[in-house]
């Protein structure tokens, strides 16, 4: 209930901000902030423009990529009936502000401190150093323009009758939680409720995650005879629901997480459900369906929607490690069930990542080891992406501080700064449980009861490689445990501080001792940071962790704490593009080399700033920076370069091999990463472990065994390629079905008469100029290319010459458009990059043009595959539009292509883990999380 007598006795004052000062006017430092106007255009992976929005304006430091981001997905309104917003300012403006009135309405503060706290949240936001988590942006504030604008969920909290209530639109009560955890009880009524909910969250834009083990197995009978569904039954019904809702009304699949206990009875059929769907995809796209994440094959088949993880206690990994039998029980009655080898389940679990990346793994044992609310129940499940794990039907916002913002000019660390941000942060999400709505009463019951936070970080791959520290390090793993530990021990400081001025959260007496014990095994984990491994102008890191955790436990033992949980790691995904982040989340750098969007259209390629940072840090002068730094840009890779010492190669290691270096952070080092962070956080951390697509079955469950030796509560492991592996027999299957196209009547060559038709089309790759010309028979169809560049060596042409002639005789031998130059998609070598003649279109110009190519070969292929392949309108000769392919060729031209597509750059991306693909064209990573 609200208090209507502030305790004045918290401290609480400007910091970023000062009295009298706009803060959209003037920066942290008090410099007047610049403001510019740009045009936003969304394009899709064809080039056809999908939103546009003409004088949107930023402030001058905000880059376009993160304007483009943001007014696309975040800004409210109908452009049509000129409600849209059409400036930053109003859009942290009334989050802002809506957070200051919850100050007050809520009884933390005064109407001055809930000023403060309005101006503090904006300022921080405005400079990129913190944001919310995308519900925020979507539903926070709109009523400011309409009082029916929505955004709100099911139930509420009433501040008079302290009860919870059914909501209503003309509420001011958003919907604001990023993740959400469901239970379900083993009967249909809660069964179906279930699936109402997560249509619900879905629709808002969230994710869910639900521990199905309370279901009976397939093994068990029901009471009144018969034999019962089983859990992975039900699961295949809400995956179908999930991929039909989708998530926040948007094309991008709902996020949802599906566990199962490894002592259940069908914990096989569980862990082998996923990789037996794969298969048929396999079997669906050899018949000629589409293999793109979209397409035929994948949307027919279940599971696609959610990710699995099987949640196994330190008995049965003891188990796997002793090669010792496993006892599943029966559900109902408690009875035994079947025995099985836990080294085969282990063995099935990894076969199934192997194949599709899913599985993953929790470990029950460690997570509820640290649960502060050990006496209310027991933790069973988690979010989507496995960072939010905490009592069943409760939720859980989440925002992510920008690290680099507190990276200072001579290198070290701005503590004083970033805990001033965890604490103005605390603060505002904690106000947001009471003032949000909730999909069911019971969620909101236990949001409001225990009052779980999740704030976490986002650019730690770019602090420690500015600051010359390796990520595969123990000096890299020392700084960033310290960080963790600081924003951790200050969460739970500001909680305590909190309790003291409107009380401690209401299940907190009954969960007092087991939460001081937590909080003091955080506090006594600092002493594991290996204080000399860090840098010694860094080593006052640890020093301020232990500060900020020892402050926690003397105030919690006074006052209690005014939330359960505080901190989790999310992978941050559309928030990490708010903050202009290099990297996300945890993760490290994934390439030396970016395209950085520009405004008026088009992407200059860059070397990170990181680079440079790191480089000075190590003691390199100007001059041998510039020589490296453009050694980078020339070969996108930092190996051979002049001047550059061997042993501080590891420092710009990467996530991802370069393609033309040999270097890459090896899995375990992501691990053991983890591993000194995970002491920290009150859940978990989202993370995929990348493994090499030749990894076997048995690195696999090596690495499972590893991560939780490493005190991981979760681990996702992705080998790469491994959503589009193929069965064993495909090499020799695509050879018979090229073979049987061939030998087909009427595939004679026909050569093209002497005088015909053509076509001439200039482009320019990343400046190299060059011109196509196609030869056309009489019905439009081609019959020979020439390809003519300029300023290059005679090698080049003639290469260019013997590969245009050889794909002109298969044209003339009726080899289809599709499968010949679909083949010569995303073949990347130089030149390469992005085109200049954008806008020009196809043959008629409405072909969707061409934005990037990452070779010559790879810009022929997408300029016949656009005007000459199926769907490929009419040339400009009145002919005939070319005939659809048949099925065994649409299933060659298909063959090995995932049809993932950067949002950002148009061009192609890959799969790198059930939550996040990387775009080879422009490095940057997108990730999927629970409305992040």
């Amino acid at each position: 209930m609200g208090h209507s007598q502030p305790l004045q006795a918290f401290n609480f004052g400007r910091y970023f901000t000062k009295d009298g000062k706009n803060p959209f006017e003037f920066d942290i430092y008090g410099n007047p902030i610049s403001w510019v106007s740009e045009e936003v255009s969304v394009t899709d992976d064809m080039g056809k423009i999908i939103f546009t929005q003409p004088n949107v304006k930023k402030p001058s430091h905000w880059s376009t990529l993160a304007l483009k981001v943001v007014a696309s997905k975040y800004f409210w309104g109908d452009q049509v009936k000129k409600q849209r917003e059409t400036s930053i300012e109003q859009l942290i403006g009334r989050v802002s502000r809506w957070i200051g009135r919850q100050a007050k309405e809520q009884g933390y503060f005064n109407d001055e401190q809930a000023n403060i706290l309005r101006d503090e949240v904006a300022s921080i936001c405005l400079n990129q150093m913190a944001v919310f988590n995308s519900p925020v942006w979507f539903n926070v504030g709109i009523q400011e323009y309409d009082k029916n604008a929505g955004g709100v969920s099911a139930y509420v909290w009433d501040s008079k009758t302290d009860t919870i209530i059914p909501a209503n639109k003309q509420m001011d009560r958003p919907q604001c939680s990023a993740c959400f955890i469901q239970s379900i009880q083993d009967n249909m009524e809660s069964i179906l409720a279930v699936q109402v909910a997560e249509a619900i969250l879905f629709k808002a834009g969230s994710g869910t995650g639900t521990n199905r083990s309370t279901l009976r197995s397939t093994r068990e009978r029901l009471t009144g005879g018969g034999k019962p569904s089983g859990p992975v039954s039900f699961m295949k019904g809400y995956d179908a629901y999930a991929g039909i809702i989708k998530s926040g009304g948007k094309t991008r699949r709902a996020a949802k997480m599906e566990i199962l206990n490894v002592d259940h009875p069908d914990v096989l059929d569980f862990i082998n459900s996923k990789q037996n769907e794969e298969r048929k995809a396999w079997a669906l796209i050899e018949q000629g369906y589409s293999g793109g994440m979209n397409g035929d094959a994948y949307s027919s088949v279940a599971f696609q929607n959610c990710n699995m993880s099987v949640r196994a206690p330190d008995s049965f990994m003891e188990a796997v490690k002793e090669d010792s039998e496993w006892q599943t029980i029966k559900v109902i009655t408690g009875e035994p069930c079947e025995t099985y080898k836990a080294k085969e389940i282990m063995r099935k679990i990894a076969e199934g990542t192997h194949v599709c990346g899913d599985p993953g793994m929790q470990f029950d044992t460690i997570i509820n080891k640290y649960h502060t609310c050990k006496n209310t129940d027991k933790i069973n499940a988690s979010n989507p992406c496995s960072e939010y794990m905490f009592l069943d039907d409760s939720a859980c916002n989440l925002a992510s501080i920008n690290l680099m913002k507190f990276r200072t000019e001579d290198g070290k660390f701005d503590t004083e700064k970033f805990k001033q941000v965890v604490r103005v942060f605390s603060i505002a999400m904690d106000l947001i449980i009471d003032g949000a709505s909730y999909p069911t009463s019971m969620i909101n019951r236990n949001s409001r009861d225990y009052r779980p936070l999740g704030l976490g970080y986002a650019n730690l791959g770019a602090l420690l490689m500015s600051l010359g520290l390796p990520y595969d390090s123990d000096e890299g793993r020392a700084v960033s445990a310290a960080i963790t530990s600081i924003m951790g021990g200050e969460a739970y400081k500001t909680s305590a501080e909190l309790a003291g001025l409107v009380g401690p959260f209401k299940g907190y007496e009954k969960n007092r001792e087991p939460m001081l014990d937590v909080i003091k095994m955080h506090r006594n984990h600092v002493r594991d940071i290996k204080v000399n491994e860090i840098p010694s102008d860094l080593r006052y890191l640890v020093n301020e962790a232990w500060d900020s955790w020892d402050d926690a436990v003397k105030i919690g033992e006074r006052n209690g704490f005014r939330n359960s949980q505080m901190t989790v790691l999310a992978p941050t995904g559309t928030i990490a593009f708010m903050m202009d982040c290099d990297t996300t989340g945890i993760e490290p750098d994934i390439a030396l080399v970016k395209y950085k969007v520009l405004a008026g259209g088009g992407m200059l390629k860059i070397v990170n700033q990181s680079v440079p940072m790191a480089l000075r840090k190590l003691g390199y002068d100007e001059k041998q920076i510039k020589e490296i730094i453009g050694y980078i840009d020339k070969h996108e890779t930092i190996e051979g370069a002049p001047e550059l010492l061997d042993e501080h190669l590891p420092v710009f290691d990467c996530a991802f091999k370069p393609a033309n270096g040999k270097r890459a952070i090896h899995h375990r080092g992501h691990i053991k990463m983890m591993g000194v962070c995970q002491p920290f956080i009150s859940g978990a951390i989202s993370k995929t472990i990348n493994m090499s697509e030749s990894s076997t079955v048995d690195d696999i469950v090596d690495s499972y065994i590893f991560a939780w030796e490493q005190g991981l509560k979760a681990v996702a492991i992705y080998r790469e390629n491994s959503k589009r592996s193929q069965p064993l027999n495909t090499k020799k299957t695509e050879g018979e079905m090229v073979k049987k196209i061939l030998k087909s009547p009427g595939n004679e060559r026909k050569k093209l008469p002497q005088t015909r038709k053509s076509l001439t089309h200039k482009f320019d790759i990343a400046g190299h100029e060059g011109y196509l010309t196609i030869g056309l028979y009489d019905n439009g169809k081609p019959g020979e290319i020439f390809v003519t560049m300029h300023k290059t060596g005679s090698t080049i042409r003639g290469l260019m010459d013997a590969w245009a002639t050889s794909m002109s005789l298969n044209l003339q031998y009726g080899t289809p458009v599709e499968i010949l130059f679909g083949k010569f998609r995303h073949q990347k070598f130089e030149p390469a990059g992005f085109v200049k003649n954008i806008g020009e279109g196809g043959l008629t110009g409405k072909i969707p043009q061409i934005r990037s190519a990452s070779s010559i070969v790879d810009y022929v292929a997408q300029f016949m595959l656009n005007n000459f392949g199926t769907g490929a309108g009419k040339v400009e000769f009145e002919v005939e539009t070319i005939e659809k392919p048949k099925e065994e060729q649409k299933a060659l031209a298909d063959f090995g292509n995932e049809g993932l597509v950067c949002p950002l750059c148009g061009g192609p991306a890959k799969r790198t883990g059930n939550c996040s693909i990387v775009c080879t064209s422009c490095n940057q990573v997108q990730r999927h999380g629970c409305g992040e």
